[in-house]
């Protein structure tokens, strides 16, 4: 019922919002890649996307097909390498940045590591970018994390709004700097809060800075201060807080980042990348 190719290139769009980018990413015309759209659309009754000559943005049936394609290809994969008599073997070395802590992340890494028993899988959990300084070193395979300011390589997982989270006692006293809660150097989310104040003019202090999610998490819930967050990953026992003016800090990017990786971790990189985009809505969720 839903071509593969279709899939791909229904994914593509997604992933960049932009037809004149997907083409260039599969290395297809433009009207190809809008031909595959519409067979898709005609094929699920539904319209996929909404367009003009300025953007491109997911419909809400459209946000229902990303989560479907990128299962239908990740099942495709694995039936082809089956019969095929493909095996995924060798040893790959994989970055998850700090946000993803207490998503369902090792749910598919535990799926991962069942559907392809022979990877030597290694997992780096740590700031977003330190995993993209470790990529460019060579010393990692695929990273997942936000994407960094004005960097175009990365798959995107999902794009989210960045907001302002803390405890909902917490109250910002009017005059005195925001008390702020953050990781250290080179945090996304550290640098992005920063420039957002200083944009505002806004005075600041830093009130607890720690390289664990689950140390920001509980000097937020002591109330001690606020801290920049997807909005989609709020910790539990935290809230986005109301407007209480704080600047907006505007959307990032989590994407996967493949790196120049040796020859035996490719087919391995290709099919955790492939997991990862299939559980992409799980990653939205907070883990047991």
């Amino acid at each position: 019922m839903y071509d593969p190719t279709h899939l791909r290139t229904f994914l593509a769009v997604a992933q960049t919002l932009s037809f004149t980018q997907a083409a260039r990413r599969l290395g297809l015309r433009q009207s190809t890649v809008s031909q595959h759209v519409r067979r898709l659309e005609d094929v699920t009754g539904r319209r996929l996307f909404s367009r003009d000559t300025h953007s491109v943005e997911l419909t809400e049936d459209g946000e229902a097909m990303l989560g479907f394609a990128r299962r239908l290809l990740e099942v495709h994969e694995q039936a082809a390498a089956f019969f095929t008599g493909t095996r995924v073997r060798g040893r790959l070395r994989f970055g998850a940045s700090e946000d993803f802590v207490l998503t369902r992340l090792p749910e598919i890494l535990e799926g991962f590591r069942h559907d392809h028993p022979e990877v030597d899988l290694e997992l780096t959990v740590e700031l977003s970018g330190t995993l993209h300084e470790r990529l460019a070193a060579g010393k990692l395979d695929l990273v997942l994390a936000k994407r960094r300011p004005q960097d175009p390589r990365g798959e995107l997982v999902w794009r989210d709004d960045l907001v302002w989270i803390g405890s909902e006692l917490l109250r910002l006293r009017a005059g005195r700097p925001v008390p702020l809660i953050v990781y250290p150097p080179p945090g996304i989310t550290r640098a992005r809060a920063l420039e957002a104040l200083e944009a505002q003019g806004r005075d600041w202090r830093i009130v607890c800075t720690s390289g664990s999610l689950n140390g920001l998490v509980a000097a937020a819930r002591a109330g001690l201060g606020v801290m920049a967050h997807s909005r989609r990953l709020i910790p539990p026992g935290l809230v986005r807080l109301p407007d209480r003016g704080l600047p907006e800090l505007g959307k990032v990017d989590f994407v996967l980042v493949h790196g120049h990786r040796p020859a035996e971790a490719e087919a391995a990189a290709r099919a955790l990348a492939a997991a990862v985009l299939a559980g992409g809505e799980r990653l939205r969720r907070p883990g047991a």
